[in-house]
């Protein structure tokens, strides 16, 4: 079924990969949970609906994609959805937010069986698409540094240094050190090893107990959060979430696009510039994207940690289905899980981490051509500063073929490209944001 001989593996070096792959993403049922929380979904839906929306995506991409790509929730869309979509809009409850999610995923759903997928990810330049991964980074990077007080308000410039003596402040300090040690030592599941210890620190200082213990059945206290797909789509029109179900379309696209493509290369799994089965693996996302909305959770994103499960000799979804395997028995240990997230220090590092790992996209950008990286600054610097992911894209999209048009490029603009600004000025000029 999963071709071993023909990709030159074994089921013991699968199994290795697999277990490398989950100890390196694991820690999404930690923090997921911890960001969405800010938006009143209780923490218990959360965590249920990541591991669901995780197990299902990664066994599509094991079953009917055979590759070594994990599918779950992404980072960066999961603070989006509780920093912007939610909480910076009374009028729009996470139930509501969820029902975007769910229009997104059914969209790109029918985008990943259609060939204008293809087109759409051609016709958005390149630099924009690297400003849009950095800009993120940026984001849940600051979201991380506020969370723990090391970064506090002020009341002249907006942000401060906070107290660096405070509890929260000194385990994430410590927590961010010893993650980094070990990834720099090249370990294995660095992240999710930085957690576990700086939770012992926590334990042993007092600020981490488990009242609640550390096993349970898995629970969905809201049950199915959307349940009627014309009810979604009458909440997304009633309350003009149009640029937010974009946002969560073209985000996930290009990070799923560019994940896959990058892993299938580094795995050999490449044929020339054609990824095979192409259309099965973008499917594994969006099928996990709207299952994840019904249940509660933000939109699912390929996992560029499935590299690790790569590099530990991981070539087929025998992986994958390794991968999914651990995400169910994780599902049992929803006190343990929600005990460590209830302290944003122990989940913190992992945030402002996984933030640096996205800031690396600047380098590809072209820094010596103005037109080309001013939309890109643009929207890196808007991101964290507006706290919205939204807005960020939107100018860049709309500086862009303005400053192509005064160059007299506007032919090299793509005529998506056009369409996309006027729509972004028309949301960002007329529509509540």
């Amino acid at each position: 079924m999963f071709k071993l001989q023909e990709h030159n593996t074994t089921v013991k070096t699968e199994l290795i990969a697999g277990l490398t792959t989950f100890l390196t993403m694991v820690y999404i049922v930690i923090v997921n949970p911890i960001i969405l929380k800010d938006a009143g979904v209780p923490f218990d839906q959360v965590f249920t609906a990541t591991i669901i929306a995780t197990v299902i995506g990664t066994l599509w991409m094991a079953l009917f994609a055979n590759y070594p790509i994990a599918i779950a929730p992404g980072m960066g869309l999961n603070a989006y959805f509780a920093y912007s979509v939610v909480g910076s809009n009374e009028h729009v409850s996470y139930a509501t937010a969820f029902s975007a999610v769910f229009v997104a995923g059914i969209i790109f759903v029918i985008l990943s069986l259609s060939p204008f997928r293809k087109k759409l990810i051609e016709a958005i330049p390149e630099n924009l698409k690297h400003g849009i991964t950095a800009g993120i980074g940026l984001f849940i990077a600051f979201i991380g540094l506020r969370l723990t007080g090391i970064i506090t308000d002020h009341p002249t410039n907006l942000v401060a240094l906070g107290d660096l003596h405070s509890p929260s402040a000194l385990l994430a300090l410590v927590g961010l050190a010893v993650t980094l040690i070990l990834m720099v030592l090249n370990v294995h599941g660095a992240l999710f090893l930085g957690m576990i210890i700086t939770a012992i620190i926590a334990y042993f200082t007092g600020q981490l107990s488990f009242d609640q213990g550390v096993v349970s059945m898995p629970k969905l206290p809201e049950g199915l959060i959307v349940l009627n797909p014309i009810t979604a789509f009458t909440d997304v029109i009633q309350h003009g979430l149009y640029a937010v179900v974009f946002s969560f379309l073209l985000v996930t696209i290009f990070d799923t696009t560019g994940t896959m493509i990058g892993v299938a290369q580094q795995a050999g799994l490449m044929k020339g510039k054609t990824m095979p089965r192409a259309r099965e693996a973008l499917l594994a996302d969006s099928v996990a994207t709207t299952f994840g909305a019904m249940f509660g959770t933000s939109p699912t994103s390929a996992y560029i940690e499935s590299s690790a499960g790569v590099a530990a000799g991981g070539r087929t979804g025998l992986t994958t289905l390794t991968v999914a395997v651990l995400f169910i028995l994780s599902a049992f240990f929803g006190p343990l899980v929600s005990a460590i997230s209830g302290i944003s220090a122990i989940t913190a590092p992992a945030l402002i981490i996984v933030g640096s790992l996205m800031m690396s996209a600047i380098t590809h950008i072209k820094w010596n051509e103005l037109d080309e990286a001013f939309p890109a600054f643009l929207i890196i610097l808007s991101m964290p500063l507006t706290s919205s992911i939204a807005t960020g894209i939107a100018l860049g999209f709309i500086s862009y073929p303005i400053m192509k048009i005064f160059k007299g490029q506007w032919k090299t603009v793509h005529p998506l490209v056009y369409l996309f600004a006027i729509l972004f000025f028309y949301q960002l000029a007329y529509l509540p944001h």
